[in-house]
């Protein structure tokens, strides 16, 4: 009965689920080991094994194959600990990505930290100047080579880069996406001088105009990708070691996965790796449960996550910032911001109370971890606030030290603020819930929707606990908190029921309406290179779908917007179509009367997704009927869920003695073996048919009163 496995490395936890084609179903929750992540990694087989009631080695030998979501490539660019690069650029151009395209002290900024522009900087360079080296040769927008390749110039850059110690070498010059065949020399010569040396083309890796994105793109790819080599080899071989006889897969940022072989080649699509997985698990989760749109919310020890889910698809984006630099590569449009349980609060010298971005992690952890830590997070103050029986965590196996939360909040948050822990306690609560609830509401009108159109799904180890104080005043139909076999490891089913997905693109700018026999041309040579890609996988498909998109914008403007394009041999009125489709994207986005059709139209770039539907799909067993018509409690204990009412008798739920159908009302706490739920005054939560817990507000709100 060949299994398939999902693996969530995060940075305080490492979650995984495992099913088999009989839906036979597996969960555990190990802590994260950073740095050795692999640790973690294999310790969640273990666990994973043991639910199973078999040993390592008969689920690796049974298993069809892996699923890895790894924080090691997003790691890897935050904290610069990456590969020594060199880059090679067009004559002339060495200095681009010191420019930054005028964008570099504000990218990615938010609104408060851009309006004091004395106060930003740009980030530290990306390759040090004397590893940048100017080659002659050039080709034109067309494709047309203008001055040949110096290849002699080539060698002589290659030698002084190898000699000065770099492990890699990026290479992106001026339209390289419309004729890469310099691109492709400069790597042969490369090989010539350094055989094994690992080489990034922008041509491969970001065949996209805007030279600047582009090469850093490749630049960061070019960092990331030994590393990632490094931490997956060893990894697949102990696997391998202890049984694995099927696949090693890498989930990437843009919803899909790829072999753990062909992943370092590709290493920047993996940086939203770890962050995808809970996304592609709510897609699953509302085909099922028949919802067109949803919120995902992850909120875990470490960072709150929140993504869009239309129409069954993870809602993406073609391009995304890190550490103030633009990538350009396809990705699901994942917003994130440092406040999980793991969030430490602290009190600024103004004497204002923050909560995050820096988190305690898995190791020390919280102070009521009793391992070390000292600081309050949000996990203390649930704990102090009576929220976490501190005799149930992680289903009882691991005991948690009220008194050392009190004695942490008492020491950096109640004392300086003078107030009293449990006051300390319940801001820290309401920051979260408010700063939470910012990011849920920013993602959802930014782009361009209507919350109320919505139901938000609530996962992650501390979610549940604050899903339904950050959500309802949203205005959203109800919140879903998964409660089944896949509570508080929901990304990690996300990866288990994810599918190889692979992307090309290409810019080839032109004035609109374009030829039909261009735009059919460049689209079928897309689709032949993802067929080529999708057979070097070396796995077994039970389809495979291209799904095509194009980038467009009103002439003379500077951002495009994405627009779905139909299969198949297009005709000029389809073409045409295209066009009148960007347009009112333009509008859902901007505003009626915003568009400017008068200035015309240009089709920028071409993009095809390939989709390899992998044979096994994990699918969710119904929740066992109740054999009493209303739940039975499990007791009541006194719990500060509204910020108003202060401490307040709630009354507690096992979740494991509650049945499809049962209705439960706030102020309540559902404690299922790995997340707890709160349940404050106005709520009403149901169990549906998978063993979700359904919240729906009543209206009825003591802090309205």
């Amino acid at each position: 009965m060949p299994y398939v496995i999902g693996i969530d490395t995060g940075g305080t936890f490492t979650d995984a689920f495992a099913a088999d084609q009989h839906n036979r179903l597996a969960a555990a929750k190990t802590p994260s080991t950073p740095p050795d992540f692999a640790e973690g990694f294999l310790n969640a087989i273990d666990e994973l094994a043991a639910e199973l009631g078999i040993g390592t080695a008969e689920l690796l030998a049974d298993t069809e194959y892996i699923v890895h979501g790894t924080t090691s490539t997003l790691n890897a660019l935050v904290t610069g600990d990456v590969a020594d690069v060199g880059f090679l650029t067009t004559r002339g151009h060495a200095d681009s990505i010191t420019i930054m395209n005028l964008e570099g002290r504000y990218a990615g900024l938010g609104p408060d930290e851009i309006q004091h522009m004395a106060r930003t900087a740009k980030p530290a360079a990306l390759v040090p100047r004397h590893r940048v080296k100017e080659i002659d040769g050039r080709v034109d927008y067309k494709g047309a080579v203008v001055v040949p390749l110096d290849e002699q110039g080539v060698r002589t850059a290659v030698r002084e880069l190898v000699a000065d110690g770099v492990e890699a070498i990026a290479v992106s010059f001026l339209w390289s996406f419309r004729n890469p065949a310099h691109e492709r020399r400069v790597r042969e010569l490369i090989h010539e001088e350094a055989p094994g040396l690992y080489v990034a083309l922008s041509s491969e890796v970001s065949p996209r105009i805007r030279e600047y994105s582009r090469s850093v793109t490749t630049i960061m790819n070019t960092q990331v990708g030994p590393k990632l080599g490094a931490y997956l080899a060893p990894l697949e071989a102990e696997l391998r070691r202890r049984g694995l006889t099927g696949a090693l897969l890498v989930m990437q940022g843009s919803g899909g996965c790829v072999t753990a072989k062909d992943a370092p080649a590709h290493g920047i699509t993996t940086i939203g790796s770890v962050l995808t997985g809970g996304v592609v698990g709510c897609a699953r989760m509302a085909a099922a449960l028949d919802t067109r749109k949803v919120v995902s919310t992850d909120m875990g020890g470490t960072t709150f996550l929140v993504g869009l889910v239309v129409d069954g698809r993870p809602v993406g984006a073609t391009s995304t910032v890190l550490n103030q630099y633009t990538i350009s590569t396809p990705m699901v449009d994942v917003h994130t911001i440092g406040a999980g349980g793991g969030a430490i609060a602290w009190v600024d010298p103004g004497g204002n109370l923050r909560v995050g971005p820096r988190s305690a992690g898995a190791r020390p952890g919280p102070a009521c971890y009793d391992e070390g830590g000292w600081e309050p997070t949000v996990t203390d103050a649930d704990l102090v606030l009576g929220i976490i029986n501190p005799d149930n965590f992680l289903g009882g196996r691991k005991k948690l030290n009220v008194e050392l939360a009190r004695e942490a909040i008492d020491k950096a948050v109640a004392t300086p603020l003078s107030l009293t822990v449990e006051e300390a306690a319940a801001a820290i609560y309401a920051i979260q819930n408010a700063q939470t609830a910012d990011l849920v509401r920013k993602v959802v009108v930014n782009s361009g929707q209507d919350p109320r159109e919505f139901t938000l799904y609530a996962f992650g180890g501390a979610g549940p606990m604050h899903c339904a104080s950050y959500s309802r005043d949203l205005g959203v139909k109800e919140v879903v908190v998964p409660l089944g076999s896949t509570a508080a490891v929901f990304s990690a089913f996300g990866l288990a029921s994810s599918d190889i997905v692979l992307t090309a693109e290409r810019s080839q700018p032109a004035q609109m309406p374009v030829d039909p026999a261009t735009v059919n041309a460049v689209y079928a040579a897309l689709e032949a290179e993802l067929e080529l890609r999708l057979s070097e996988q070396g796995l077994t498909f039970s389809g495979v779908v291209h799904e095509r998109e194009a980038d467009l914008r009103y002439t003379m403007q500077l951002a495009e917007v994405t627009t779905p394009v139909p299969g198949g041999t297009l005709t000029t009125e389809q073409v045409e179509r295209v066009g009148a489709d960007f347009e009112a994207r333009y509008e859902s986005l901007y505003g009626e009367g915003t568009g400017f059709p008068d200035a015309g139209l240009q089709l920028i770039t071409y993009r095809v997704r390939a989709v390899g539907t992998l044979p096994i799909a994990p699918a969710l067993p119904d929740h066992p009927e109740p054999s009493a018509a209303r739940p039975e409690p499990s007791g009541v204990r006194e719990v500060f869920l509204d910020i108003r009412a202060g401490r307040s008798p709630a009354t507690i739920y096992d979740y494991r003695a509650l049945g499809a159908g049962h209705r439960i009302s706030g102020p309540a706490v559902v404690e299922a073996p790995t997340t707890t739920v709160a349940l404050p005054p106005g709520c009403d939560a149901t169990v549906d048919r998978l063993g979700n817990l359904v919240i729906r507000f009543t209206g009825s709100r003591l802090e309205d009163s």
